[in-house]
């Protein structure tokens, strides 16, 4: 007379987190999607002027550093605070770091700024995520958890892709700054939303004991954090660049101990362990490079839509757009502005005539002159940063397509073994690099501008490489990873990650060094195929493991 009642619908909290999150990615997305740009801008348009290595050098240290605070905000709540306390923490601190962005002429405060969102992001990201774990570890409920986590990642698309066409539009009839400030209202609207649902969400924020296999904070920072900060420093501090800029030498010096680290855990490791941790750091490997090119729409690829890609507003457009500020300015009236990349100076066409020079505007610089604006004239274009907005289009698109995929080969039995998703996803991540190869020999690049169908090729294609593998990543590593470790791989995924994203603003950061730019995503082309093809031939084994590991833990 009295059973439970099965749950047969999602809990209410699924919503307290769903718009928190939404709100919290439309902040972060907006602020990645216009980081560069804002860097890179005249200081005549309200920007930092920066060149294209100085930007490309911060852009790069920001997004490394914020796949990295994870891991500690992440263990401070599971051990001490609380995931609920930890996410108001990390959502104040990101609002307050999206303020001071939006502080004209801040100066230092630009670092200050960056230090709060990446401090920021390290408590909330983690908990969040934690947090709807919690509430679907129910018997009744975990049928439905991937399905929850489906609806929560839709969550985080929808704000990525909205809030490009807010950042446009601000940026555009205001300035940068309104574009951060509306960064830090969506964070304010998403900690309003989190707090008025609280009793939906409290009964799930349980802090967990320490466990005897558990490794202490204290060994963490001993044998990880301090010897990561001493080689940090060393790579400041020693003379010159090994690597283009001191952060860059502080960076790779910084990670060299914690690489040793998890090696010396596999090293270690009882064989059966041993086995456990080896498949996730090769997969660690191969994630790398992968998140490489995931991290180059924040760096090099911005940099191909700002400049070399064909923005152009269609005349039969300009009166649909003009009412949503989506559309930049340019005439040839602009003053004082940089070559955006030293292979602009001097080219000429067949007559001998210079294409370019000193005090055009940056999108006029690779253009023929009988294409330029005439004089009191102006050019439509549509904003860089809405091209920010394609993957997130196609991951609402495609979602449904792949999971329905794989539910179609579950079904019969031909579902690819997490592994093989692995494989197959760093090859097609590849792949959109071969794609935008393809732009770079389609055309001059001097002289021409690429159409806006190969960016949204590419990112198309790359998005089957993300719902391939970026779902799976932390499931892997809570199902592999030895009971007593679970924590400290988990932060080696999100190493990975953070390494991905600094490896992609070195990488911008020598943009202007290729006078080929096909070679520049070549590199990076080369590198996902032929490690996703490496992969291939462990799949079997390492696949093997994983199932072992999980009948193990059931």
């Amino acid at each position: 007379m009295n059973q439970p009642i099965p749950q047969t619908r999602h809990p209410r909290g699924l919503m307290v987190l769903f718009f928190t999150e939404m709100w919290e990615r439309f902040g972060y997305y907006l602020m990645v999607g216009i980081l560069f740009l804002y860097l890179h801008d005249t200081l005549s348009n309200g920007g930092r002027g920066m060149d294209t290595s100085l930007a490309a050098d911060i852009v790069g240290t920001y997004v490394a550093l914020v796949y990295l605070t994870p891991f500690i905000g992440g263990l401070l709540a599971d051990r001490f605070i609380g995931y609920r306390r930890a996410i108001f923490i990390g959502g104040c601190l990101m609002a307050l770091g999206y303020f001071l962005l939006a502080i004209p002429r801040s100066g230092s405060l630009l670092y200050a700024a960056l230090a709060c969102i990446i401090i920021g992001n390290g408590f909330f990201k983690p908990n969040i995520s934690t947090l709807l774990g919690n509430m679907y570890n129910t018997q009744a409920l975990k049928p439905k958890k991937d399905t929850a986590y489906n609806i929560f990642y839709m969550g985080i698309n929808i704000g990525a892709f909205i809030c490009n066409f807010v950042a446009a539009y601000l940026r555009n009839n205001y300035s940068w700054g309104y574009a951060f400030a509306a960064a830090g209202f969506g964070m304010v609207l998403g900690m309003i939303w989190f707090a008025l649902g609280q009793q939906h969400v409290k009964k799930v924020d349980v802090i967990k004991p320490m466990q005897k296999e558990d490794m202490p904070i204290s060994k963490i920072v001993l044998y990880v954090f301090v010897p990561a900060i001493i080689a940090g420093a060393i790579g400041w501090f020693i003379p010159g660049n090994l690597i283009g800029s001191d952060s860059n030498d502080a960076f790779v010096f910084a990670c060299i101990p914690i690489i040793i680290f998890y090696f010396s855990i596999w090293y270690r490791s009882n064989p059966s362990d041993k086995r456990r941790v080896g498949t996730l750091l090769t997969l660690f490997g191969v994630a790398i490079i992968f998140w490489n090119i995931y991290n180059q729409n924040a760096t090099s690829l911005t940099i191909w839509a700002e400049s070399y890609t064909n923005r152009e507003t269609p005349k039969a457009a300009e009166s649909l757009l003009k009412p949503f500020g989506f559309m930049e300015t340019v005439n040839t009236a602009d003053k004082d502005v940089p070559i955006l990349d030293e292979h602009f100076k001097a080219r000429t066409d067949a007559g001998g005539k210079v294409l370019t020079h000193m005090g055009t505007a940056p999108y006029l610089q690779n253009l023929p002159r009988d294409q330029w604006p005439a004089k009191g004239q102006d050019m439509k274009l549509l904003s860089t940063e809405i091209y920010q907005s394609i993957n997130p289009f196609w991951i609402i698109v495609l979602t449904p397509v792949i999971v329905g995929l794989f539910g179609w080969l579950r079904a019969r039995g031909r579902e690819p073994s997490t592994p093989s998703k692995f494989a197959w996803g760093t090859i097609i991540a590849g792949l959109s690099s071969l794609i935008m190869v393809g732009a770079c020999l389609a055309i001059n690049v001097y002289q021409q501008k690429a159409s806006s169908w190969w960016l949204f090729s590419s990112y198309g294609v790359f998005t089957i490489s993300e719902l391939f593998m970026s779902q799976v990543g932390l499931s892997l590593v809570s199902k592999v990873a030895p009971r007593r470790l679970t924590a400290l791989m988990m932060g080696g995924w999100l190493l990975t990650t953070s390494l991905g994203g600094k490896i992609a603003g070195i990488m911008a950061g020598f943009w202007d060094r290729f006078d080929n730019k096909a070679v520049f995503f070549g590199i990076s082309a080369f590198a996902a195929i032929i490690a996703g093809l490496a992969l291939f031939p462990l799949t079997k084994r390492l696949n093997k493991v994983v199932v072992e590991a999980t009948a193990s833990d059931d």
